[in-house]
């Protein structure tokens, strides 16, 4: 009896054993995988040596390299828990959270996602442009307009990847319908990056269509008075008629004025010449 208890308490630390250098070779695998840019088979090799660990001492910092193979090969729920581990054990903290923010907006999660951006941008002691100009844009898919108004003004003020950044800022104030503030953002942005092929044409139409409400004034004060004519109620030598006419041209003055800034921003506006030319016949 005695011998077979021996045998089998022998049995068992070999077991144990063998499990122990079979997980610490397979972490060495996975950091070789981790590296080659392999990333499901290192998560695979993680997962596998995380679960049969035995009297391996592992730290737990290797959560980051989990996590970062895990986001890499798209499984994007088990690289928040990993980067959320790595974060207890206050590893590579800024980029755990960056790491969060990222696999967040993949899952489209984007209310997590921007408060993971705020976590990092905290926790960075280096540059944050890059994350408050990724904050923003997770901002803009969540509908958090404010947030990213707010980062998309600290990416144009940061220099980074300014042009895009004020474009965005423009277009969340119009979605916004603070109509008065996205036409300053365009103005604001042509002004610093001239000739922006997206910022130009969305102000030229602004002004297309500030020019068109100024048109069709002008051809109201025009059409009442020739009604007037037609009705003979007046005349076209009166001092009257030629009043209006006048009144008329004003308007259209100043929205030829508003037009050719337009053609300027854009110049295959095709409504803007339209209204130019329209405007110039009656002149």
């Amino acid at each position: 009896m005695m011998k077979r208890v021996v045998l089998l308490v022998v049995a068992v630390c070999f077991t144990v054993l063998t499990f122990a250098q079979d997980a610490a070779e397979k972490i060495n695998q996975a950091n070789e995988a981790l590296k080659g840019k392999d990333y499901a088979k290192a998560l695979e090799l993680y997962e596998d040596a995380m679960s049969n660990l035995g009297d391996v001492q592992v730290p737990e910092t290797i959560n980051y390299n989990i996590g970062l193979a895990a986001y890499n090969s798209k499984n994007y729920e088990k690289s928040v828990t990993y980067f959320d581990k790595a974060i207890a054990a206050n590893a590579n903290v800024a980029k755990s959270h960056d790491y969060k923010a990222r696999s967040y907006s993949k899952l489209k999660d984007y209310t997590n996602a921007i408060a993971s951006y705020e976590a990092a941008i905290a926790a960075t002691d280096g540059d944050a442009k890059v994350l408050v100009y990724n904050g923003a844009i997770a901002a803009y898919k969540g509908k958090d307009y404010d947030k990213a108004v707010d980062w998309f003004t600290q990416s144009v003020e940061n220099g980074y990847k300014g042009a895009t950044a004020q474009y965005y800022k423009a277009a969340v104030l119009k979605k916004q319908k603070k109509n008065d503030e996205y036409k300053a953002a365009l103005e604001a942005g042509v002004e610093m990056f001239p000739g922006d092929k997206k910022m130009a044409p969305a102000l030229a139409k602004i002004y297309v269509g500030e020019g068109n409400v100024l048109y069709k004034k002008g051809a109201a004060i025009l059409s009442a008075a020739n009604e007037k004519i037609n009705a003979g109620t007046l005349k076209t030598d009166d001092a009257a008629y030629t009043a209006e006419v006048d009144k008329a041209k004003v308007e259209f003055k100043a929205a030829i004025v508003i037009l050719e800034k337009a053609q300027a921003l854009d110049s295959s506006n095709a409504n803007a010449k339209t209204l130019v030319d329209a405007c110039k016949a009656v002149l």
